[in-house]
Protein backbone atom coordinates (compact mmCIF):
# COMPACT_ATOMS: atom_id res chain seq x y z
CA UNK A 1 0.00 0.00 0.00
CA UNK A 2 1.07 3.10 -0.59
CA UNK A 3 1.46 6.46 1.86
CA UNK A 4 2.78 10.00 0.99
CA UNK A 5 6.11 11.12 2.73
CA UNK A 6 6.99 14.57 2.74
CA UNK A 7 11.07 16.05 2.66
CA UNK A 8 12.45 19.11 3.12
CA UNK A 9 14.96 20.74 0.82
CA UNK A 10 18.04 21.85 2.05
CA UNK A 11 16.71 25.37 1.06
CA UNK A 12 13.89 24.31 3.07
CA UNK A 13 10.95 23.77 0.44
CA UNK A 14 8.90 20.56 0.83
CA UNK A 15 8.61 18.14 -1.46
CA UNK A 16 6.10 15.50 -1.09
CA UNK A 17 6.20 11.98 -2.80
CA UNK A 18 4.47 8.45 -2.66
CA UNK A 19 6.52 5.57 -0.71
CA UNK A 20 5.15 1.94 0.51
CA UNK A 21 2.76 2.51 3.39
CA UNK A 22 4.66 -0.01 6.09
CA UNK A 23 8.06 1.33 5.45
CA UNK A 24 10.44 2.26 8.47
CA UNK A 25 12.26 5.53 8.34
CA UNK A 26 9.55 7.33 8.75
CA UNK A 27 7.46 9.61 11.06
CA UNK A 28 3.72 9.53 10.49
CA UNK A 29 2.30 13.53 10.82
CA UNK A 30 -1.13 13.59 9.60
CA UNK A 31 -3.99 11.03 8.16
CA UNK A 32 -6.76 12.61 5.82
CA UNK A 33 -8.91 9.86 3.71
CA UNK A 34 -6.99 7.27 4.68
CA UNK A 35 -3.57 8.59 3.19
CA UNK A 36 -0.81 8.97 5.97
CA UNK A 37 1.61 11.47 5.80
CA UNK A 38 5.04 10.91 6.72
CA UNK A 39 7.78 13.34 7.30
CA UNK A 40 11.11 11.78 6.33
CA UNK A 41 14.49 12.11 8.84
CA UNK A 42 16.28 13.14 5.91
CA UNK A 43 16.17 16.08 3.38
CA UNK A 44 15.32 15.36 -0.24
CA UNK A 45 19.13 16.60 -1.35
CA UNK A 46 20.56 13.43 0.97
CA UNK A 47 18.13 10.96 -0.12
CA UNK A 48 18.91 11.93 -3.86
CA UNK A 49 23.20 12.25 -3.42
CA UNK A 50 22.94 8.64 -3.95
CA UNK A 51 21.52 8.87 -7.59
CA UNK A 52 23.80 12.18 -8.10
CA UNK A 53 26.50 9.66 -7.97
CA UNK A 54 25.60 7.30 -10.05
CA UNK A 55 24.71 9.66 -12.51
CA UNK A 56 28.28 11.34 -12.55
CA UNK A 57 30.01 7.39 -12.69
CA UNK A 58 27.53 6.85 -15.63
CA UNK A 59 28.67 10.01 -17.44
CA UNK A 60 32.08 9.49 -16.57
CA UNK A 61 32.59 5.97 -17.86
CA UNK A 62 30.59 7.58 -21.46
CA UNK A 63 32.48 10.80 -21.87
CA UNK A 64 36.06 8.94 -21.15
CA UNK A 65 37.36 6.14 -23.77
CA UNK A 66 37.15 5.86 -27.43
CA UNK A 67 33.39 6.94 -28.27
CA UNK A 68 33.69 10.45 -27.40
CA UNK A 69 30.24 11.78 -27.79
CA UNK A 70 28.90 15.15 -28.42
CA UNK A 71 26.23 14.52 -25.73
CA UNK A 72 25.30 12.15 -23.46
CA UNK A 73 21.85 11.69 -21.34
CA UNK A 74 20.97 9.36 -18.80
CA UNK A 75 17.57 8.53 -17.78
CA UNK A 76 17.25 6.94 -14.06
CA UNK A 77 14.04 5.30 -12.99
CA UNK A 78 14.42 6.65 -9.08
CA UNK A 79 12.01 5.57 -6.54
CA UNK A 80 11.84 7.18 -2.85
CA UNK A 81 12.52 5.18 -0.14
CA UNK A 82 12.34 6.19 3.68
CA UNK A 83 14.90 3.75 4.59
CA UNK A 84 17.35 4.07 1.55
CA UNK A 85 16.06 7.19 0.18
CA UNK A 86 16.44 7.36 -3.37
CA UNK A 87 17.07 4.26 -5.79
CA UNK A 88 17.18 3.04 -9.26
CA UNK A 89 13.43 1.84 -9.88
CA UNK A 90 13.00 -1.23 -11.71
CA UNK A 91 11.39 -2.20 -14.56
CA UNK A 92 9.95 -5.84 -15.12
CA UNK A 93 12.66 -7.31 -13.47
CA UNK A 94 15.62 -5.04 -14.14
CA UNK A 95 17.34 -1.19 -12.84
CA UNK A 96 15.71 1.34 -14.88
CA UNK A 97 18.69 3.05 -16.70
CA UNK A 98 18.63 4.42 -20.27
CA UNK A 99 21.78 5.92 -22.23
CA UNK A 100 21.59 8.12 -25.28
CA UNK A 101 25.15 9.03 -26.97
CA UNK A 102 24.95 11.60 -29.64
CA UNK A 103 27.41 13.03 -32.68
CA UNK A 104 26.86 16.24 -34.27
CA UNK A 105 27.42 16.32 -37.68
CA UNK A 106 30.98 16.81 -38.82
CA UNK A 107 32.40 15.61 -35.86
CA UNK A 108 34.00 13.11 -35.31
CA UNK A 109 32.38 9.62 -36.00
CA UNK A 110 32.16 6.86 -33.38
CA UNK A 111 33.96 3.99 -33.49
CA UNK A 112 32.70 1.42 -36.27
CA UNK A 113 33.49 -2.42 -35.40
CA UNK A 114 36.23 -4.35 -36.89
CA UNK A 115 35.03 -6.93 -39.71
CA UNK A 116 34.48 -10.28 -38.82
CA UNK A 117 37.37 -12.45 -40.15
CA UNK A 118 36.55 -15.20 -42.75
Amino acid sequence: MAALMEFTTDSGATVTVEVDRHAPGAQLVARDDGNALARSGRTFDHALQGIRAAAESALAVFRDGTLKPDGVEIEFGVKITTEAGAVIAKSAVEGHLTVKLSWSPGSTPPPQPAPAAD
